[in-house]
């Protein structure tokens, strides 16, 4: 198979599909990979690097849109991307369609077989291909959180960890997932005041058994959600429904309540926010102010660290590429039911529900999607 890899587009987004190890492992396999120009080079991986692992490199995105049979990415295309892609052509990244009726639209248009790694599954339940940047996204929303507090960016002057006699500030993390766990272990880690909130008591059980009481745990009603956003001095937004959009757990007059110069970080922005007064910023201009608290609500975040993120990401994303690769579209779909539920979009129409739900659309059955 001829695999595509464009330059990603995204303001200040410097990570790439295949970093050049993925390529050496497919092209040993007998396929094809082609590499834009400057792909890789943002994060230390050159043309030449690509080229010695196998990959011939494309002058520009036009060429691999034009030829690619499958295309690997990271993030969602941009308007001028889905408007080079093709029936039948398998575009594999992350999509957040959700939110996104614009993408939706102009990827159904494509009639594309638009494959999303945050739909994506595993036996255990879990979403392995949104797992690693989540991870990584978890632990940078108390990096930027705390820089976002110091009195130069706007922020209420406090430290993050405290000193001897002053208390740390107030962490109140909503969603004990991959992204409120990782959040936590580093909150906590720099001897903050953490609260988690989160729906599920199996979750908080697995919370209060790590930290051994370190992190306090609270299950998420409205009056908990209320009483820890409106004490605490950063609040980090962690909610995740797979596919579908975020829920709004934090309102406009929440922020009222809070002390003037604390933090919101809304790593659940992909999907539309969890907070009411969330809208999409870019690591070029990262924060707003409404009613005298800080918004952080980069799309991107994981971008920032793009090597890490890059290499992280590719570690999960190979295996389901080699499948794709192998067996193509239906073949490795019918093959592997986890990859299968990552299926956005077919041939012009909504496959899966959650995705279908947000657009106000039926969806197209699984099972008629993968039979043609």
């Amino acid at each position: 198979m001829l695999i595509g890899v464009p330059r990603e587009v995204k303001n200040h987004e410097y990570r790439v599909g295949l970093v050049p190890a993925s390529v050496r492992e497919l092209t040993s396999r007998g396929h094809r990979v082609l590499v834009e120009t400057g792909a890789g080079a943002g994060i230390g991986f050159p043309d030449a690097t690509y080229a010695a692992a196998g990959a011939a490199i494309a002058p520009n995105a036009a060429q691999i849109f034009a030829t690619a049979e499958l295309v690997v990415k990271v993030k969602e295309p941009q308007p001028a991307e889905w408007q080079q892609l093709r029936p039948g052509q398998i575009l594999f990244t992350y999509l957040h369609l959700a939110p996104d009726p614009e993408q939706t639209r102009g990827l159904l248009e494509s009639r594309c077989t638009a494959i999303a790694y945050e739909t994506v599954t595993s036996p255990e339940g879990g979403l392995p291909l949104l797992a690693p940047m989540s991870e990584v996204a978890g632990r940078m929303a108390v990096q930027v959180g705390a820089r976002c507090l110091e009195k130069e960016l706007g922020g209420a002057g406090i430290l993050l960890s405290g000193v001897p006699g002053v208390p740390g500030a107030r962490v109140a993390i909503l969603g004990g997932g991959v992204v409120g766990s990782n959040a936590a272990r580093i909150a906590a880690g720099m001897r903050a005041r953490v609260v988690v909130l989160d729906r599920s008591p199996r979750v908080l059980d697995a919370l209060d058994r790590e930290f051994g009481g370190q992190v306090a745990t609270l299950f998420a009603t409205a009056e908990a959600v209320e009483q820890a956003v409106t004490e605490a001095d950063l609040v980090i937004g962690a909610v995740l429904v797979p596919g579908a959009a975020a829920p709004r757990l934090v309102t406009r007059a929440m922020l009222g309540a809070m002390r003037p110069g604390s933090v919101l970080v809304d790593v659940a922005i992909d999907q539309g926010g969890c907070f009411e007064t969330s809208r999409p910023t870019t690591h070029a201009e990262p924060t707003y102010v409404v009613d005298g608290i800080i918004h952080y609500c980069v799309t991107n975040m994981p971008g920032a660290v793009a090597r890490t993120s890059a290499v992280a990401l590719n570690n999960a994303t190979l295996p389901f590429v080699v499948q794709l690769a192998e067996l193509g579209f239906p073949g490795a779909l019918a093959a592997n039911p986890h990859l299968a539920q990552g299926l956005n979009l077919q041939a012009g129409r909504i496959v899966h529900p959650a995705v279908a739900a947000a657009m106000g659309m039926e969806p197209l059955p699984l099972a008629a999607a993968l039979a043609g």
